[in-house]
């Protein structure tokens, strides 16, 4: 199969209809699903496809800001490196899928968007139960940006609780691999909720803190910074943070983190593609430091969204002339 996007430079524009959708139902965007752009509406996934099925599919999300995507490098090398973990194909190399996240955000016009990527296993012609018969699947999308955390919560800070959920342990499923195996992140979250909080970490198998759902967490006591070693997706913008502390001058590692080092923190703060770095400032009901956005948290969230114009970091989307 091949895709109707054409290379950088000599580009021209595939066809989408220009479909004003209900966005009660249906956000802005477009898809590319089975070798071709659409509207998010058009956008399907049949019942008898595995990653539907059995939840056996890897994706990534990249996301663009100002018209430049952010670290899509970083988030490649994790999408390809998930479908060989999963012994999963498609027949696409890393710049034809560059290419086509860079055309889904430019026919959607959008500035600040959502772009995923996603491989399922697919279905067998003659629906065996033997993954080897499968068909993979490829699909991307571009949809408006979303975050974590609305304004208000940027600005005063999350409120968190802490669920007694374990996470699935790597084990059973490599964190490593982006994955949808949301169960008990989602339990977690109805815990957060029961408890008045705005959304939830749970624990690894020796009860330190892991990660939230979509993001990783990083706590900083005595101008250090930690985050959870053990069970958890190594983020991007975890990864980012690192490489931001480097710049700053704050030391950080990875390593356990213990419910008590959590609760006595100066300050809190969690990452995700969706919505940068986020700071918290209540867990458990109880004020993080001083109950207010942290200093540390101020100058990293500054700093990262800064490294979103730099040339490292970031490349722009061609959109199509008007």
């Amino acid at each position: 199969m091949q895709h109707n996007a054409v290379a950088a430079g000599a580009r021209s524009w595939p066809r989408v209809e220009k479909v004003v959708p209900d966005t009660r139902t249906y956000p802005r965007g477009v898809a590319y699903v089975d070798g071709a752009f659409t509207t998010i509406s058009e956008a399907k996934i049949s019942v008898l496809d595995w990653g539907f099925l059995h939840s056996d599919a890897t994706y990534d999300t990249a996301h663009v800001w100002n018209g430049r995507f952010f670290r899509l490098d970083l988030h490649l090398d994790r999408f390809f490196g998930g479908l060989e973990k999963l012994r999963m194909s498609i027949p696409y190399s890393r710049e034809q899928v560059a290419e086509i996240m860079h055309t889904c955000v430019g026919l959607s016009g959008l500035r600040a968007a959502y772009v995923e990527v996603i491989c399922t296993r697919g279905s067998s012609p003659t629906f065996s139960r033997d993954p080897r018969q499968s068909v993979n699947r490829f699909m991307a999308f571009a949809v408006p940006f979303g975050s974590v955390a609305n304004q208000e919560q940027l600005r005063r800070g999350l409120h968190v609780a802490v669920s007694d959920i374990v996470r699935i342990p790597p084990k059973s499923v490599d964190p490593s691999i982006k994955n949808y195996h949301w169960l008990d992140l989602v339990r977690g979250l109805y815990d957060a909720y029961e408890q008045g909080a705005e959304t939830a970490l749970i624990r690894d198998t020796d009860g330190n803190i892991a990660e939230g759902p979509g993001f990783n967490v990083f706590v900083v006591k005595g101008g250090r910074l930690t985050t959870p070693a053990f069970g958890v997706l190594p983020g991007i913008t975890r990864q980012s943070v690192f490489e931001i502390c480097g710049l700053l001058g704050y030391e950080y590692a990875a390593e356990p983190v213990p419910l008590d080092n959590l609760l006595g923190a100066d300050e809190v703060f969690i990452t995700s593609t969706a919505g940068g770095v986020m700071p918290v400032t209540i867990v458990n009901g109880q004020p993080v430091g001083n109950g207010n956005v942290g200093v540390v948290t101020q100058e990293i969230m500054k700093v990262y969204w800064e490294r979103h114009e730099h040339p490292d970091w970031s490349v722009a989307v061609a959109y199509p002339e008007a």
